[in-house]
């Protein structure tokens, strides 16, 4: 007897998906009987996971891509299309913090880079998507944003504008497509352990200092976000699209403030 989390028969598409919360959607996805894409550039992760799957008795596709090309994600999708015949669930995950430092001392290059990689590589996939999930009347699409969008981030203000026009995208969306059956949703994550965070988490001061102003006092790990994803994707939340769901151990509950403020102070110390 299925259950609402049954995704067997789905199909997936994942942008960077060769490491961190991308790859543990995509284990998860799978776990659950999806089948998915994998996109990401660097092929040999990208094999690597394929086989991992294709180990849990799941089929899976690799194709190193370059998100930020539109012509790369319309070859992409295409290819999906052709291989797999259907589209079910579309995760945008592909991201970076990019160039850390002040605002007047940043680049207008950093601006660009942070806008395409966190912002445009989504667009690109939801215009190249977008038209065979309206046209079939269903779907779920998954923007993996940061709480770096909903409140700001010092020093790392491209990212964070990026992440906060990926969430508004992600409500304007939902909203244009909802009657004709496609659901937009949002993962919001907090401070996550990742290969892209080591720096901040593996520095004894620096990570103490994060943590004090979330409220589980502990990183999370990219697997709690691929369950959440896994929610998003399945029956279970049929009715939910707009949403914006915050992974963060409670640092939301703060309003951003205290977030904010320690992460100044610990790359200042």
């Amino acid at each position: 007897m299925p259950t609402p989390f049954d995704l067997r028969g789905k199909k997936a598409l994942v942008t960077g998906a060769s490491r961190g919360i991308g790859r543990a959607i995509a284990l998860e996805l799978a776990r659950a009987g999806a089948e998915p894409v994998l996109l990401a550039r660097g092929a040999e992760a990208l094999e690597k996971l394929a086989a991992e799957i294709t180990g849990l008795g799941v089929r899976a596709l690799p194709l190193p891509t370059d998100v930020t090309d539109p012509a790369q994600v319309d070859r992409a999708v295409g290819t999906a299309l052709a291989e797999f015949g259907d589209l079910d669930i579309v995760v945008n995950n592909a991201g970076g913090t990019g160039a850390f430092g002040s605002f007047l001392t940043l680049p207008h290059s950093a601006w660009e880079q942070a806008m395409r990689l966190n912002l445009e590589s989504a667009l690109h996939v939801c215009r190249a998507a977008g038209p065979h999930l309206l046209e079939r009347r269903g779907g779920s699409v998954i923007n993996v944003a940061s709480f770096a969008g909903q409140g700001g981030l010092p020093l790392l203000s491209p990212y964070a504008a990026a992440k906060a026009a990926l969430i508004s995208v992600t409500r304007s969306l939902a909203a244009e497509w909802a009657g004709q059956g496609v659901r937009v949703n949002a993962l919001v994550p907090g401070w996550i352990e990742t290969d892209l965070t080591a720096p901040l988490s593996g520095d004894p001061a620096t990570s103490a200092s994060l943590l004090e102003a979330v409220p589980a006092g502990r990183w999370g790990r990219p697997e709690e976000v691929a369950g959440a994803a896994v929610y998003l994707a399945s029956d279970a939340a049929r009715l939910v699209t707009g949403a914006c769901l915050a992974l963060d151990g409670g640092m939301s509950v703060l309003s951003g403030g205290p977030a904010t403020l320690k992460f100044l102070n610990a790359t200042r110390a």
